[in-house]
């Protein structure tokens, strides 16, 4: 996994510098994962109090007050009054930019929303963030813990921005001017956890159907905070139109926190315009549950763009992924598929229920690791988990698929069995890929090889169809993102027949890849533009606001 770096704040050196009116750390909440308050609803918040309209570039005269919450006035960076969030929230709303300008938002150590309230919602406290469009909240570096957001199960997030107007999250670095594109790793993301259905167990098994009341675990990175449940049509809430910069803690190997991580969250929770910029580690990670997303960006993920495990059954569609030119960390992928690797007693770990399928539309994947100690490829499958990618575009120096079986079953590639909740082994239909080398690379995990013929096949064997396997580079993409005549040329599948029954999530498109052409600007405007990638003049830089 990537290395968690913290860069110095070299203008930044002392609270004087900072002019802040109190640089401690606040203390964290005592184990807010497992809190025991006794349920209660929010109170009403009345609309928030917008603070005096400070001379543009400056910043404002105080905080916002009629928050729900008080926020805590900390002093200025340049040119934002900076208000500390409480580090437990339970009713807290935040005016947009336009309603409350020069102010940004101080996420100082951990910030819990709500106390967690179970995998039934019977114990804890809830609690309801609402972010404004357009507001800035980042972290305070300079503190010795790690800084990160968590909603807890039961609690909800209402972050909505606008086309024009994102929500960023991002690193105090960013406030003061001295990121550039080599920036990451300098806070720990946003966490949402709910009480979808998951097949890492703490302790017991999980089912098919996700029944489990107790199947839970612990989120990476934060030692006590639960996900998990038997609600797959859970909701955490809204998550639109937001930009989440500089992220990805690595605190031990295989204890990380990424851009974003969505842990048993939920169908009923809306994802949707999200662009996730240098993450140390994964982009966007997903632990189990039942969430589905769209519009999401990743650019300059230092690990995996897209990493989905431990039971996923959701669905993405149009996702752009976009590695740092001239990646050369090993073991980094434009998407990565596992499934459980949950200690399940008497059985096959990678046979745990509910089994991981991700069913992915429209990507355009883009991956540029040149590794030469160890050669990689755009996509990984591995742990028994299933995968089906449809219209999609990927374009790499190397290899496109690593396909691994760590057991001598092979549940990876074996034939369906729905006994296991087994789809057999990967399907790809209308996929144009684009390899540098090889279309696919072998390598033996636990004695066990699944050869290049065996992958090849999987390209070809019903239901896949429609593949073009020896694209190249120059016939894929013009302009960056947008379709040549070549990938245009190739038929689409109906993705809307990937979708459970009863959902309408996955659309029938025109085209394959994210972008059906020049006129399709949904990815540009709200997102940020760097050296990893650029989306137009209507995009800023993510060096800036």
């Amino acid at each position: 996994m990537a290395r968690f770096q913290r860069l110095s704040l070299i203008l930044l050196s002392s609270c004087a510098a900072l002019s802040l009116a109190a640089c401690d750390g606040a203390s964290s909440v005592a184990s807010p994962g497992e809190g025991a308050f006794p349920p209660a609803a929010p109170a009403p918040t009345p609309a928030p109090s917008p603070t005096p309209t400070p001379t543009p570039g400056t910043p404002a005269a105080a905080c916002p007050t009629g928050t729900g919450q008080a926020l805590t006035d900390v002093g200025t960076i340049g040119a934002f009054r900076i208000c500390r969030l409480p580090t437990l929230i339970t009713n807290l709303t935040l005016p947009s930019k336009a309603a409350a300008p020069g102010v940004a938002y101080e996420i100082n150590g951990r910030v819990d929303v709500g106390v967690d309230r179970g995998s039934q919602g019977l114990i804890g406290q809830a609690g309801s963030f609402t972010i404004g469009a357009g507001a800035v909240l980042f972290a305070n570096t300079t503190n010795a813990d790690n800084d990160f957001l968590i909603v807890n199960r039961g609690s909800t997030i209402n972050a909505q921005g606008t086309a024009a107007a994102p929500i960023i999250f991002t690193a105090q670095q960013n406030l003061a001017g001295t990121t550039n594109d080599d920036s990451q790793g300098l806070w720990g993301g946003v966490i949402i956890a709910g009480r979808a259905p998951v097949a890492n167990c703490i302790a017991g098994a999980n089912d098919a159907a996700g029944s489990s009341t107790t199947c839970e675990n612990v989120v990476e990175g934060t030692g006590n905070a639960l996900y998990g449940g038997n609600a797959a049509g859970d909701t955490s809430g809204v998550f639109q139109y937001v930009q989440i910069r500089y992220s990805g803690t690595v605190i031990s190997p295989n204890n990380e926190l990424q851009g974003l991580t969505l842990a048993g969250v939920g169908s009923g929770t809306t994802i949707d315009h999200v662009q996730v910029h240098n993450s140390s580690d994964d982009g966007i990670e997903i632990f189990g549950g039942t969430s589905q997303a769209r519009h999401l960006v990743i650019t300059g993920a230092d690990d995996d763009g897209l990493d989905f495990d431990v039971g996923w059954r959701g669905l993405v569609q149009f996702l752009i992924t976009a590695q740092k030119p001239g990646l050369t960390t090993t073991d980094t992928y434009s998407m990565e598929i596992d499934s459980s690797f949950a200690p399940a007693t008497g059985a096959n770990p990678e046979d745990a229920l509910p089994r991981t399928w991700g069913r992915v539309a429209n990507a355009t994947l883009i991956q540029t690791n040149t590794s030469t100690s160890n050669p990689l490829a755009a996509i990984r499958l591995r742990g028994s988990a299933d995968l089906t990618l449809v219209n999609s575009i990927l374009v790499t120096p190397g290899n496109c698929l690593v396909t691994e079986a760590g057991t001598a079953d092979r549940g990876t590639v074996r034939a369906a069995n729905p006994a296991l909740q087994d789809q057999g082994p990967p399907r790809f239909n209308s996929i144009y890929f684009a390899c540098g080398t090889a279309l696919t690379r072998e390598n033996t995990v636990n004695g066990q090889l699944i050869t290049n013929a065996e992958q090849a096949a999987f390209f070809t064997t019903a239901p896949s169809s429609g593949n073009t396997t020896d694209g190249t580079a120059a016939n894929a993409l013009q302009n960056g993102y947008f379709p040549t005549a070549t990938t245009l040329a190739v038929a689409p599948f109906n993705a809307a027949s990937l979708n459970s029954s009863g959902s309408a999530f996955l659309t029938t498109t025109t085209y394959i890849g994210a972008v059906s052409g020049p006129t399709d600007t949904w990815f540009q405007g709200w997102t940020c533009n760097s050296n990893r990638a650029s989306f137009g003049t209507t995009s800023g830089a993510c060096t800036g606001f």
